[in-house]
């Protein structure tokens, strides 16, 4: 890969990125039905229904969490394909822990490849793992296109989760979007300086001081910002101006999701 190629490539990835999370904000702020919502009650439902996932033996349960979920992914105004894509992308590494499971898992023979057997224990075991990891993924993702990250932050403090877990998370948020920007500027100024073309070997030296200066550099913002905020009085708490409103409209979400979990327990264990 030539020079040229090599910086374009990273160019469209970060840019890439970037434009991703932008429109993940603009969902979150859509007139849609779960955007409207509590920010506790979705974090709540979420987990909720990750761990009825994790409890269910039925695929018929597990069929209908995911059409549950693309249901409401219709009513928030997100387009079905940019949903599907982004959970399409973590199937291949599930895929990847689910396949031993094909053969190791002691049962009757299935299908023959060559002089291994797959059994039909071994494909179910399989089936389920990639159907329990597809509905968990699709609840945390809808959580986060439907919601703030403000408010997300605020509803999992609400919930006691320890404050330095929260802070570091809002903080990683935030300031990964700049490293993002100043790597994007980096490689954008090579570009534009750049006339001829260099060996591979070349890009690789250049990659690798590139890299090692980001990192001093992300670095020595980090001792700042911590500098910047014990003088503004930081005393490991983070407060922000939005606040969290439980409505009419969250009850009645609440209480639905509380008998649908019910119904999807109910149906397994009977």
């Amino acid at each position: 890969m030539n020079q040229e190629s090599l910086i374009a490539k990273n160019l469209a990835g970060l840019t890439g990125a970037l434009e991703s999370v932008i429109l993940n904000e603009e969902l979150a702020n859509t007139q849609g039905l779960l955007q409207s919502l509590d920010a506790r009650v979705k974090a709540f439902s979420c987990v909720l229904l990750i761990v009825t996932v994790g409890l269910s033996h039925s695929w018929l349960n597990l069929a209908a969490v995911f059409v549950l979920v693309l249901l409401w992914v219709a009513a928030a105004r997100i387009s079905l394909w940019f949903f599907l894509k982004r959970i399409l992308l973590f199937l291949p590494f599930t895929a990847i822990i689910a396949i031993p499971a094909l053969f190791i898992t002691p049962g009757d023979a299935w299908v023959h490849i060559g002089g291994v057997a797959i059994t039909a224990q071994g494909a179910h075991t399989a089936g389920f793992l990639l159907l329990r990891v597809m509905d968990s993924i699709s609840c945390g993702l809808l959580l986060i296109l439907t919601t703030p990250w403000n408010k997300l932050l605020l509803a999992l403090r609400w919930f006691r989760l320890p404050a330095i877990l929260v802070d570091i998370m809002g903080m990683t948020y935030r300031y990964i979007f700049l490293l993002l920007h100043s790597t994007n500027a980096l490689f954008l100024l090579r570009r534009s300086r750049t006339l001829g073309t260099f060996s591979g070997a070349e890009n690789r030296r250049w990659l690798t001081r590139a890299l090692g200066s980001t990192l001093a550099k992300s670095q020595h913002l980090s001792e700042e910002v911590y500098s910047a905020m014990l003088s503004r009085g930081y005393q490991g708490e983070i407060y922000s101006l939005s606040r969290l409103q439980f409505q009419r409209r969250d009850f009645i979400g609440l209480v639905l999701i509380l008998l649908t979990a019910a119904i999807l327990l109910w149906s397994t264990y009977r």
